[in-house]
């Protein structure tokens, strides 16, 4: 398949996700946030065992939704806009900024470079997704609150220290780190890694309401876009009766 706002490629077992619009600090427009909604649910049906979400340049991980082009920002997010019980990892370069700390956050391993910062500014601009709420969930409450309601920038070694990524790696070498996390994780047993996965997901972790919204939101968008309403308005436009394929 063609991209255009991401590019998507194979190491080995490893896909490889990358947001593209480097000129524009990677922000996510409404056709980024397809695409990558898109890629994901390839890379789920395919026989690939973990993915890599990354970005083109160490300028941005990206800098947010593109205000100009404002996307659907829950297609790109992991467990909303998608579904996998296959590892994902984040590989974080620059800075990460509004919903692409939601897409960071999400995922269940990250690593970023050691001039990556970490930020929330929607209280300062006065709109929020509302998905940003499944922070305190990932990293201690009161810092999490400090992120959101302070709109504090967090450097790359305190986003480690709290737990917000794994792991440092000098500046540049996040994607190299994540493949290489993904290449090891790809030699474990699918089955045990998918079921932690999905256990913690569905009992572990608390989501919130716009996380719950979200995922009814990509339900229905799933049957809005499906071959059977297409199939059912033009039955009815024909006046004839459906043929329903279940797809």
């Amino acid at each position: 398949m063609s991209y255009e706002h991401i590019k998507v490629w194979e190491e080995g077992p490893v896909t490889v996700v990358a947001l593209n619009r480097p000129e524009k600090g990677n922000a996510i427009s409404k056709r980024m946030a397809e695409e990558v909604q898109a890629a994901m649910t390839d890379f789920a049906a395919s026989d690939q065992r973990v993915a890599v979400l990354t970005a083109m340049g160490n300028k941005a991980f990206s800098f947010g939704a593109d205000v100009t082009e404002p996307p659907e920002l829950w297609r790109a997010v992991p467990n909303s806009g998608w579904q996998t019980d296959k590892p994902l990892i984040a590989a974080v370069e620059g800075w990460c900024i509004g919903g692409a700390l939601v897409l960071a956050m999400m995922a269940d391993l990250a690593v970023c470079g050691s001039t990556a910062r970490f930020y929330y500014p929607e209280a300062k601009i006065g709109l929020t997704g509302g998905m940003i709420a499944a922070l305190p969930s990932r990293i201690p409450h009161k810092i999490a609150m400090e992120m959101m309601l302070l709109c504090r920038v967090f450097e790359a070694e305190r986003a480690e220290r709290v737990g917000l990524v794994n792991e440092v790696v000098p500046e540049g070498g996040a994607l190299a780190r994540a493949i290489e996390w993904g290449k090891e994780m790809a030699g474990f047993a699918p089955l045990v890694t998918g079921t932690l996965k999905r256990m913690v997901l569905d009992d572990i972790l608390p989501a919130g309401p716009s996380e719950k919204w979200a995922r009814h939101g990509a339900r229905l968008a799933g049957i809005r876009e499906s071959e059977d309403f297409r199939e059912g308005a033009a039955a009815f436009r024909e006046k004839r009766a459906p043929q329903f394929r279940g797809r």
